[in-house]
């Protein structure tokens, strides 16, 4: 099943003809880096029946030196869903403003913790041409209980190791990638052997995401082939979502390194490469 959904398809599992009970269920999961949070966004307007979910409290735990978005734990993030209406077997639709960033995020922790009905409103709420509400629902409580690690993910040193046998792409923008700024993290620069693959290109010029032939087009000339071992970083492991996202919708099934360049520049003696060859 592709990972995305149109506005059009969505606005079919929505309408008035639908049973509630077959509806999907709505997360709105708005969110920007550096801020604000997307909070005051939803109550402004969102989706009929979206129910509002905070990335950094509730599809991350606390920055530290796994990085500044880690994995949250599974009964926070489980809590979360089920306040939400996510049960086991109900789809779910995510979207965020239509970068897609943060949509991925929740795609993919979702699917990571076994929940394989889970898709992302191709180019979010700016592709959505239907009403919008300012009532905030009281969904039932679901019956969604995690179970971690259904999707593969790297830890620093397994990073470093797949650079060197494999493809390790790196999802920020290129001069965060080349060293020439970094405006977050301590450290400018990439994890040696990483091929610069910036996230932003995955998308066409209105936020919706390209063609499978021309994804598999651009991962094929970073390296990606068939038999090819792939993972993904980008500065916390949002941005990376989407690359992962991308991929599946070429077939291939990439490792997540949810620390990202954060938790990599925790540790000072890891080793930084610079410029644009991966070095």
């Amino acid at each position: 099943m592709t990972a995305m959904i149109s506005a059009s398809e969505l606005a079919i599992a929505l309408g008035p003809g639908v049973p509630p009970e077959e509806r999907p269920v709505l997360l709105d999961v708005r969110w920007r880096l550096g801020g604000p949070p997307g909070l005051p966004e939803y109550a402004a307007g969102h989706l009929p029946g979206a129910v509002y979910v905070d990335l950094d409290s509730e599809l991350a735990g606390p920055p530290g030196t796994d990085g500044r978005h880690p994995l949250p734990d599974a009964d926070v993030f489980g809590m979360a869903m089920r306040r939400a209406g996510v049960g086991h077997d109900r789809d779910v639709v995510v979207y965020d403003a239509g970068q897609g960033w943060a949509a991925a995020r929740a795609w993919w922790l979702l699917r990571w913790a076994g929940h394989e009905r889970t898709r992302v409103l191709d180019g979010g709420l700016a592709a959505w041409a239907g009403e919008l509400t300012e009532e905030v629902p009281a969904p039932a409580e679901g019956d969604f209980v995690p179970r971690p690690g259904r999707l593969p993910t790297l830890d620093a040193d397994g990073a470093a190791e797949l650079a060197r046998r494999g493809v390790l792409l790196d999802a920020r923008a290129g001069e965060r990638y080349r060293g020439e700024v970094e405006p977050i993290d301590p450290v400018g620069g990439h994890i040696p052997g990483a091929v610069s693959a910036p996230t932003a290109e995955n998308l066409r010029e209105d936020g919706r995401l390209r063609p499978a032939d021309e994804l598999a087009a651009r991962y094929a000339e970073l390296g990606v082939v068939p038999g090819a071992e792939v993972g993904v970083y980008c500065g916390s492991g949002v941005s990376a979502a989407q690359e992962v996202l991308a991929l599946s919708e070429i077939g291939v099934e990439a490792a997540l390194y949810p620390g990202s360049w954060s938790g990599w520049t925790a540790d000072r003696s890891r080793p930084v490469a610079t410029g644009p060859q991966p070095g």
